[in-house]
């Protein structure tokens, strides 16, 4: 049985972490914005549980987003603005295999031709599972059918292009270094060195790694960073990072990454899709689900910071205040942590960042 562990928690206290995994389990009382799991019993019998725990696995429902939430906005002024209209954004626990070599097709692409994409890899090289009005769904691929002599010719018919290649020899390149289950394997891997790994196989830079690590190898932590996120933290954090370049370089996602670490702690990384989600085009232009910030010089309050070494740091030694220990750069903002951008309502519902089970989206 799953069960989600309830605990007493004084007014003001925050998330602990223990290891690499914070605790924030147990149910939200009165009526939260961010729904946790309910306990769950087998008595719709075995198949019925299996499907309840896969589920809960899926969604990772075991992580209390409230807590989160509260402690994200503790010590961000502008998480705390732009979270109220984004209740509930979790991130999908996907399968390690499926989520690699979904990104793999994002490279240079759009969210409809990826998603097309990937349909096509399914039917091409996915055993069948069923059929539903006529249209016959699936199973994605495993990585020995990704790694066939004739993968990449075969990919290349469909419209893969140049990913054809990335996608044969990262299959193989997987295979021969960790076996059919090594990128499982992964997942208790700490995060610097499963980026590593990741980053070594053909295709896979530090955005793809990092899209990996936090999305089906449970590395919390990890920042994915894009042109969307470099601008977020320019336009609402003031960081001038590589403000010359043209793209994301290698400092640039490294520097940015750290930054939201010593920000948001051990689910920076789940921190991260939040702002992702707000900052999305179909919420910007929608004028009547906005939430406008108002200007304003930015203050960091002297809250406690979430640290990966499981304590809440009220004490100088430990991470200490924000404001003049773990993110200096917040307080040199000058008024960006409230200025700018109207933020959108999300509607009420959730949102999941990931590739979906048959594709890249929602």
């Amino acid at each position: 049985m799953v069960h989600e562990e309830e605990e007493e928690e004084e007014e003001g206290s925050h998330t602990k972490a223990t290891g690499q995994e914070l605790q924030p389990r147990g149910r939200d009382a009165g009526g939260s914005l961010h729904p946790e799991a309910p306990t769950m019993e087998a008595s719709g019998g075995t198949d019925s549980f299996e499907a309840q725990q896969i589920l809960h696995d899926y969604f990772q429902l075991d992580v209390g987003l409230a807590r989160l939430y509260q402690a994200w906005g503790a010590v961000d002024p502008h998480f705390q603005k732009v979270a109220a209209s984004f209740p509930g954004v979790r991130v999908l626990r996907q399968d390690p295999v499926e989520c690699l070599f979904s990104f793999l097709c994002t490279s240079n692409n759009h969210l409809v031709r990826i998603t097309g994409m990937i349909e096509r890899l399914c039917r091409a090289f996915g055993h069948r599972l069923c059929q539903l009005d006529a249209e016959p769904y699936h199973a994605f691929p495993s990585l020995q059918a990704l790694a066939g002599a004739d993968t990449e010719r075969r990919l290349r018919a469909l419209g893969f292009g140049y990913r054809a290649k990335f996608v044969s020899q990262s299959a193989q390149a997987v295979l021969r270094q960790f076996g059919a289950e090594g990128l499982h394997q992964l997942r208790s891997t700490p995060y610097p060195e499963a980026r590593r790994l990741l980053c070594a196989l053909p295709g896979v830079g530090a955005k793809v790694a990092d899209c990996v690590c936090l999305m089906a190898l449970d590395k919390a932590e990890a920042v994915p960073v894009d042109t969307h996120v470099w601008q977020i933290a320019r336009r609402d954090y003031g960081l001038e990072l590589g403000s010359g370049a043209r793209c994301v370089t290698m400092r640039v996602h490294s520097e940015l990454g750290d930054f939201f670490r010593q920000l948001w702690g051990p689910y920076a990384g789940w921190a991260q899709a939040v702002l992702f989600c707000a900052d999305l085009k179909m919420f910007r232009q929608n004028p009547s689900t906005s939430v406008r910030t108002k200007g304003g010089p930015a203050r960091c309050r002297p809250t406690p910071a979430l640290e990966a070494g499981g304590q809440d740091s009220a004490s100088p030694g430990a991470t200490g205040t924000l404001c003049t220990e773990a993110a200096p750069a917040l307080c040199a903002l000058t008024g960006k942590c409230h200025r700018g951008a109207s933020r959108k309502q999300l509607g009420g519902g959730k949102c999941c960042t990931g590739p979906s089970p048959q594709g890249a989206g929602h």
